[in-house]
């Protein structure tokens, strides 16, 4: 009894002083954003499943204040952050550039589509956004088939574009049209009455209240709406406003395995199903996105998309936001 009671006493107290030591051992990966809280807790907990070595924990925000935070970290001396995950694809070109970055190539890019064609691995897209004519459906009973149709005299007055000075995202959107039609396009959506607003988000919420009878949209703001809800409805144009969701890991990371873990959950069967769940577009072909989303196939998607030179957007954001300006604030009419 008395040698059964030592082993015993032996084996609680070897358990004890274990416990500090595998709890020592756990990774920590801090991710930077920009998506919802609720689609990152839910890859959050199924990460856990998958690596319970590895506490993941993330930061939100919006794009731009995400890389102040990094430039702020950064010149204090060392960035928190092990990794970035936002929609604003030139900001991952511009910290590329600046050797902050740490490529990793996951063997899933194989499985999915890939919008890089310079693609090195600094970088990876995890999800495809796509933008399109959200219209609400209580006074517009057509959905609207082409870009132009925007144009037409039944939104005059009542369409609704972004501000790209306050949105990325709109300012991608606006570039990409531009490239496809020409700044004509927008000379004409100004002729006829077109409205600018702050956000994406702000000008799908004016078309949801009635507003606005239409506006050009992101696929996961009107989503969002229309489950709360809205009478709105998402139209997709022949030419495609796609873009994508890049995550990186950043130079210094003192986790870098636990990232590229992380990078190739994401591009998993698993990980896609839970973005795809949420109603965002996935990158892998072989997942299956809810068809109350009314979202287009991955592979549609990029066939359909207006191509993009990402590090010339980039340089021409401040002449494409001023001339945005100069047309959408100028009187009907003037000559310029």
């Amino acid at each position: 009894m008395a040698v059964r009671v030592l082993v015993l006493v032996g084996w609680v107290v070897a358990s004890f002083c274990a416990a500090p030591a595998a709890l020592a051992e756990q990774q920590k990966l801090l991710v930077y954003s920009s998506m919802k809280e609720s689609l990152l807790g839910e890859l959050k907990s199924a990460f856990a499943r998958k690596r319970p070595d590895i506490q993941l924990d993330y930061q939100t925000g919006g794009a731009g204040k995400l890389m102040a935070r990094i430039a702020a970290e950064r010149d204090s001396g060392a960035v928190l952050a092990d990794m970035l995950w936002t929609s604003e694809v030139p900001d991952f070109y511009q910290l590329k550039a600046q050797g902050l970055l740490s490529p990793y190539t996951p063997a899933e890019i194989k499985s999915v589509v890939n919008p890089f064609k310079d693609y090195d691995g600094s970088f990876t897209a995890v999800r495809l956004g796509t933008m399109g004519i959200a219209y609400n459906t209580r006074f517009v009973k057509e959905a609207p088939k082409a870009w132009q149709d925007a144009q037409k005299a039944m939104f005059k007055d009542a369409y609704g574009v972004a501000n790209p000075a306050l949105s990325g995202t709109a300012c991608m959107g606006i570039a990409m049209l531009v490239k496809a039609f020409g700044w004509g396009y927008f000379e004409a959506l100004h002729a006829n009455g077109a409205k600018v607003g702050k956000g994406s988000g702000s000008m799908a919420e004016e078309t949801a209240l009635g507003d606005l009878l239409a506006s050009m949209a992101t696929d996961s703001v009107v989503n969002e709406k229309i489950e709360n809800g809205a009478t709105l409805a998402l139209a997709y144009p022949p030419e495609m406003l796609v873009i994508p969701s890049p995550v990186a890991i950043l130079k210094g990371s003192a986790n870098v395995e636990a990232a590229r873990m992380f990078v190739d959950f994401l591009l998993s069967s698993e990980g896609q199903t839970i973005i795809a769940n949420a109603g965002k577009l996935p990158v892998r072909p072989d997942v299956v996105v809810p068809e109350r989303f009314n979202l287009p196939t991955p592979a549609d998607a990029m066939k359909r998309a207006i191509k993009v030179d990402y590090q010339h957007l980039m340089a021409e954001r401040d002449a494409t936001i001023k001339r945005f300006r100069e047309i959408m604030q100028k009187e009907v009419g003037e000559k310029r």
